[in-house]
């Protein structure tokens, strides 16, 4: 049975008066994925940071594989690779020579950076300045850079940043390849798809606080709504929406009805997306 990765106790933080971080406690198993979304200013950021060791908390408590983050702050970050959503790589150094730096760092030897840089994409572009690098290139580079150490425990900052919907898909895969060989995943993003998708569980927070936590599946249940979504043909040729919501006892005749008094030119279903449930919960959306 897996243990705990990653717990929070009574996470606080503050900034003079305003509080970023409200006594927040939450677990995530390792060998999961966790998707911690919000809007900007929730406190994603600044539970992150305490999470890594860069901030210590104004109050409660941090542990990481066992250890207690603010008091083991090197152990900790030994066993944890992180991926911020700004780049903070060196731009006169090659991506080969950026890996190079940071395996020495950690003391791996032998280490193989080329296979690395081969998983994100960047074969043949080895040897090339970071500096030369489009913004999605050097986004790539940074999710190698966070897997040079095989961490037990990956932050990801938006990984999928600015990148085209092929090098995406790309570092999708490589997420779940890091999940299979046992890693645990902490996966802040506002791609709700992306969040849907990947996490095993999802965190929302809204003003500092956790306002729910629980499986994409059961968010969808307690919140949502699955429906059947039409586009019918008018007398005059015009195409008009129709919606039936399903798993009601109204459903079955709703549906024939549908069928034979319109003509219907496409149908397909729909569930609430994440970003529905964060709306029904709070009141706004992510992005606000």
């Amino acid at each position: 049975m897996a243990g705990e990765a990653i717990v929070a106790e009574e996470l606080t933080y503050w900034y003079g008066k305003l509080v970023a971080v409200d006594h927040i406690s939450f677990n995530v198993a390792e060998g999961e994925i966790l998707g911690f979304l919000g809007p900007n200013g929730a406190g994603k950021t600044t539970t992150v940071k305490m999470l890594t060791g860069q901030l210590k908390p104004k109050a409660g408590k941090a542990t990481l594989l066992g250890m207690d983050v603010a008091q083991d702050v090197e152990k900790v970050q030994a066993e944890m690779g992180v991926c911020f959503e700004e780049t903070n790589l060196y731009e006169q150094m090659s991506a080969i020579e950026n890996l190079r730096l940071f395996a020495r760092l950690f003391d791996i030897q032998p280490f193989d950076g080329y296979a690395l840089l081969k998983r994100v994409g960047l074969a043949g572009r080895e040897k090339k300045r970071v500096e030369t690098y489009s913004k999605g290139m050097k986004q790539r580079l940074m999710v190698a850079r966070s897997m040079v150490n095989r961490a037990r425990v990956l932050f990801l900052d938006e990984p999928t940043a600015g990148l085209d919907p092929t090098s995406s898909e790309a570092i999708r895969n490589i997420i779940l390849e890091e999940r299979e060989r046992g890693a645990t995943i902490f996966l802040t993003t506002h791609d709700m798809m992306e969040a849907d998708k990947l996490s095993d569980r999802v965190a929302f927070m809204d003003q500092g606080k956790i306002v729910t936590f629980d499986t994409p599946h059961n968010l969808k249940q307690q919140y949502g709504k699955r429906a059947l979504k039409a586009k019918v043909s008018t007398g005059s040729g015009e195409l008009e929406d129709r919606e039936v919501i399903l798993d009601t006892p109204e459903t079955p005749n709703a549906i024939h009805e549908l069928f034979s008094q319109e003509k219907v030119v496409t149908i397909h279903s729909e569930e609430a997306t994440l970003e529905d449930i964060f709306i029904s919960i709070t009141g706004r959306g992510l992005q606000g």
